[in-house]
């Protein structure tokens, strides 16, 4: 009997995709086989509802899923299915709703017949949908509570995954060939397992795993304390040289009106802090351009402060009106245009940082996950190309010996 095959399509953010994994191990698991939508009897589709753009994305994928010549089952879950349930069922006939993630592999497996008869197919992949670096999810949901955000109706209030299940899940992780693990959360920084925070689990995970490197993904600028520099530092490449510190913007008025819990001032300060003791440190941030009533004094501010921060990349969106957020009833709704020529100045002032960045790195040694035999990504998350061609699933000490102009850098393996 021909094993059912299933394919994912993710929207959003690194905690989805950690998400779609999972799912996707345990379909394999059960015997069934990932591929492409045109062949699929499932087709699983992961919602994201951070920007309107997004909302309108998940609506898009889930229609033409559905409609599909040969009419897979849709399973619709994540974000907007959590908050708009019933306007996604009504998209086509053949679209189910699931708001539970951890029951999705089991609602397919249901609704196509059972896996009893198939048998799971072995893999050393590090993921079934062949990335190299996975992500592991310790901690979910938001206390937060943002002007213009509506992801925590969507996620619900923060819980966290217990340590030794994490543990665990690394362990796998590198059983299954991965050199580097990711660590994901919604607010990672508030990982809070019986009064084990997240230095605390990065210490266990050193300890009793072989683990060649671990990644933090996106933190809160408050969160990156100096217990938390300390053992980044002293991890010798073990805790990657990167940091993702939310920024959202660089004027202090405009963070006040956002509800976020920092000013600028402290996000520097801690950024500096990481700055002079990190070695090879590169931090990313995300900024929104656009926000409501943000003048045009208020984004050069913003401007200014990124450039002085140095950021490595710069994640940009325009303001998106959510409604049922406190922001979607404030006044100054900025024009569409006027974020759109935001938006454009300050990716081209990330790539300006970008290259200064990979350029800094000239001269260095580095340690690079290999993705493929002629390249891989660096501890700051740059592309790696190299001087002669290496395994893939290794991590390789290297001296980086060039950058080109799109900030990808040359490597000699050591």
């Amino acid at each position: 009997m021909t094993a059912p095959v299933f394919a994912m399509v993710n929207l959003g953010c690194r905690v989805n995709r950690v998400e779609c994994d999972r799912i996707a191990e345990q379909l394999e698991a059960a015997g069934f086989v990932i591929g492409g939508q045109s062949e699929a009897d499932a087709v699983i589709v992961n919602t994201c509802a951070v920007t309107g753009e997004a909302e309108a994305k998940t609506r898009k994928a889930i229609r033409h899923a559905a409609n599909l010549p040969h009419r897979p089952v849709v399973f619709a879950t994540g974000c907007v299915a959590n908050l708009f349930a019933d306007s996604l069922a009504s998209l086509a006939p053949n679209v189910r709703i699931v708001q539970d993630k951890s029951s999705v592999a089991a609602q397919v497996v249901e609704a196509l017949g059972g896996a009893a008869s198939y048998t799971p197919a072995s893999s050393s992949m590090p993921t079934p949908t062949g990335r190299t670096r996975p992500g592991v999810k310790v901690q979910d949901g938001c206390d937060l509570r943002c002007s213009y955000c509506i992801v925590w109706k969507a996620r619900g209030r923060s819980t966290s995954v217990p340590l030794d299940q994490v543990v665990e899940e690394v362990s796998a992780a590198i059983d299954r060939n991965a050199r580097e693990v990711v660590l994901t959360g919604i607010n990672l920084g508030c990982y809070n397992d019986d009064g084990k925070h997240l230095p605390d689990l990065l210490e266990v995970l050193l300890d009793r795993t072989p683990v060649d490197r671990l990644r933090i993904s996106s933190i809160e600028p408050q969160d990156v304390d100096a217990r938390l520099v300390s053992l980044m530092a002293s991890s010798d490449g073990r805790i990657a040289p990167y940091l993702h510190m939310c920024l959202q913007s660089g004027s202090e008025t405009v963070l006040r009106r956002m509800g976020r819990v920092y000013t600028a001032a402290e996000f520097a300060k801690r950024a500096e802090a990481a700055y002079a003791q990190i070695p090879n440190l590169a931090i990313e941030t995300d900024l929104i351009v656009g926000f409501p009533g943000e003048t045009d004094g208020e984004f050069a501010e913003s401007y200014a402060f990124c450039e002085r921060m140095g950021f490595s990349h710069i994640h940009t969106f325009r303001y998106s009106k959510r409604p049922g957020t406190r922001a979607a009833e404030m006044e100054g709704q900025v024009p569409p245009a006027v974020s759109a020529a935001r938006s454009d100045a300050i990716r081209e002032l990330g790539e300006r940082l970008r290259k200064r960045c990979a350029d800094k790195l000239v001269g260095r040694e580095d340690l690079v996950v290999t993705q493929t035999v002629g390249g891989g990504i660096s501890g700051g998350l740059f592309a790696v190309t190299f001087d002669t061609p290496v395994p893939t699933d290794r991590i390789v000490p290297v001296r980086i010996a060039g950058a080109t102009e799109d900030a990808t850098l040359r490597a000699i393996v050591l």
